[in-house]
């Protein structure tokens, strides 16, 4: 159930962020609810292999780089589902920012914190 909401959640802030944020396109709400669950497989998945395999890079920069591999992940989801347009790296690096501050402010005010 826990992790159903989530999914829910954010959707809902993929179609909130898409409407508010020019170059990011959802074509409906089934779609981001798609968006949403690809991106927790590409976080799940992807993300750990990347920061390993980057991790000098990460260190080098004092984690900035995490950003970069934050927008990879919004990039490799806009290539894997139809209906989800990011058009170029820097929206999909501030897609990224303003998606991670927007959850976990929800998810503080809705007492779903890790």
């Amino acid at each position: 159930m826990k992790l159903l909401l989530r999914i829910l959640i954010t959707a809902a802030l993929v179609m909130v962020i898409s409407y508010f944020m020019k170059g990011v396109v959802v074509e409906q709400f089934t779609t981001a609810i798609i968006v949403a669950i690809v991106l927790g497989l590409l976080n799940l998945f992807v993300k750990p292999v990347l920061v390993l395999l980057t991790l000098p890079v990460t260190f080098f920069t004092l984690g900035l780089f995490l950003l970069v591999i934050n927008a990879m992940i919004i990039l490799l989801c806009d290539h894997f589902v139809d209906g989800f347009d990011v058009s170029s790296f820097w929206t999909a690096l501030f897609f990224s920012i303003i998606l991670s501050l927007s959850q976990s402010l929800v998810y503080q005010l809705t007492g779903e914190a890790k």
